[in-house]
């Protein structure tokens, strides 16, 4: 009997491995059909990207090798150390309210994901990645009252076409204080660095508590001394200007703090403006790194589940019906017609100029809210129907699809991921030859004219970036000089970490899953 009982034991796992193989290859022969993507390969590869993205002083463990030191001298001209942080896209501009935003999204994707992340084996480049922006914001904020809000000028930086290793453009910097107010650039560096502190809790609570200190600095400086921040630094307006104002950061930041301290007069911030500020006023077709209503209407709903808040119920079912607005219009289900917009091929589609960014933001606040639907069992009653967390989920990740291939292209907008993805994307570092390979000085007309104007492909493959995409009849044209289509940045890819790594979840699962049912049959 012991004999038998070894054999059945070990021959079972065997049977699962057998199983698992069967099912990954017929997955793949049936990839035309079912589109089945590799999550885990499209986590790993969007990790990436951030690393190509790096400004300053490159680590040792640089695994994006086309890249080299750059910008050094960031803040000297004003005594500051601003050296580090992210480009935002295909310049080498540092602009502080998307690289915020990047990181707030990065640390809720790890917040939410984070056994699956870890699972997936990249949680320590996760983390890697949501430090090297908040490290810079450490940087950045030099006292209570000053935070440096961008480095170098958007304007001289496009005359030029360089490696960011070459760069002879201004790095002049601009900060934000008490007589030059930035409250919307305050606001959401606090929310990313508290919802960083959240993230770095148990693995480094000391940095937490650090992170957590400028964050709640930040909020005090940025709600005391109120204005918009592309009013005090001009050089931003043509590039990142604050359209929705500055209420809905203050609002996102007492939000995250809440989240972080679990100290109720920030919660008591949130509620008591709520009107005042917009939060429970505006009904959002759009999330992005301008407009953060629907986040926070989405994160504050989800507190009206908990018996403590009972007391703030009539103010948290108002953020409740504007987070549900932004999800029914998202599933084309508000009956007023205030949908988002999509193309033939159902990709959402806000704006022509970079609309990627809107369907990445989205699909994440889509499956958040499935998740929540599903853990307190519940429905969404959309005008247009009742819809349940699994229509969400779907649909969120036919849009996660769509950006990887699932699309008329047949092209993954994910660059360097599946057969066919961009080749030219709008970005000086990857479309000349690496300063590894060739330190010799390239300027910026000649970069122009050597580079930029080139029909090849480019030399280095920016994988992990997700574009612009297609137009609102799903065509794309792969061209360098279509910056509204082949231009990645950093906040349209970091939604997209927590997504893969829940899809990669819920793949593995559905796998472990039908090879238990095969193994089941064959034992009856």
């Amino acid at each position: 009997m012991e004999k038998k009982h070894h054999f059945r034991a070990s021959k079972i796992p065997l049977l699962m491995q057998y199983c698992c193989l069967f099912l990954f290859i017929f997955t793949i022969f049936t990839t035309n059909t079912t589109q089945a993507f590799d999550y885990s390969d499209a986590l790993s590869k969007s990790l990436l990207y951030f690393e190509a993205q790096r400004s300053g002083r490159l680590p040792y463990n640089q695994r994006v090798t086309w890249r080299d030191h750059s910008a050094l001298i960031d803040g000297l001209e004003q005594g500051v150390d601003l050296v580090g942080g992210y480009y935002d896209a295909g310049d080498h501009v540092k602009f502080g309210l998307p690289m915020a935003f990047t990181v707030t999204m990065l640390s809720w994707g790890a917040i939410e994901y984070w056994k699956e992340i870890e699972d997936a084996g990249e949680l320590q480049h996760t983390m890697e990645a949501i430090k090297w922006g908040t490290d810079y914001f450490i940087k950045a904020h030099t006292s209570a009252n000053v935070l440096w809000a961008e480095v170098g000028d958007g304007d001289t930086d496009h005359y030029c076409w360089q490696r960011p290793e070459d760069m002879t453009t201004s790095r002049r910097a601009f900060k934000i204080d008490e007589n030059n107010p930035g409250s919307d650039l305050a606001g959401e560096t606090s929310a990313a660095m508290a919802a960083a502190s959240i993230v770095f809790k148990k693995t480094n609570p000391h940095y937490s508590h650090l992170l957590l200190h400028h964050a709640q600095q930040l909020f005090e400086f940025g709600d005391k001394y109120r204005g918009k921040y592309d009013a005090s630094v001009g050089a931003v307006k043509s590039y990142y200007a604050s359209v929705s104002g500055y209420m809905d950061e203050l609002l996102w930041a007492a939000t995250w703090l809440y989240k972080a301290t679990d100290k109720e007069e920030y919660l008591e911030y949130v509620i008591n403006n709520a009107n005042y500020f917009g939060g429970t006023g505006w009904s959002m077709t759009e999330f992005s790194w301008d407009v953060k209503y629907a986040g926070l209407q989405l994160i504050t709903s989800q507190f009206l589940n908990q018996a403590k808040h009972k007391k703030h119920s009539d103010i948290l079912e108002q953020y409740k019906s504007k987070a549900e607005y932004y999800i029914c219009s998202c599933l084309n289900k508000n009956i007023n017609g205030s949908n988002v917009e999509r193309t033939p091929a159902g990709l959402l589609y806000i704006r022509q100029w970079n609309n990627m960014q809107h369907v990445s933001t989205a699909s994440f606040l889509l499956t958040i809210y499935s998740d929540f639907l599903k853990n307190t069992n519940q429905k969404l009653t959309c005008h247009g129907g009742i819809v349940d967390h699994n229509e969400i989920l779907s649909f969120a990740k036919s849009q996660v699809d769509y950006i990887l291939g699932s699309n008329p292209m047949n092209m993954s907008y994910l660059v360097g991921f599946g057969p066919s993805y961009p080749k030219r994307v709008h970005h000086r570092g990857a479309s000349i030859m690496s300063y590894k390979e060739n330190k010799g000085f390239i300027g910026c007309t000649q970069g122009y004219d050597n580079w930029y104007s080139k029909e090849d492909p480019n030399p280095n493959v920016l994988v992990g970036a997700l574009v612009g995409g297609p137009d609102w009849q799903d065509n794309f044209e792969d061209k360098r000089e279509n910056f509204m289509q082949t231009e990645a940045c950093t906040y349209n890819t970091a939604p997209l970490v927590g997504l893969f790594a829940k899809f990669l979840h819920i793949e593995n699962n559905k796998m472990v899953h039908d090879c238990n049912s095969l193994l089941v049959a064959s034992f009856k």
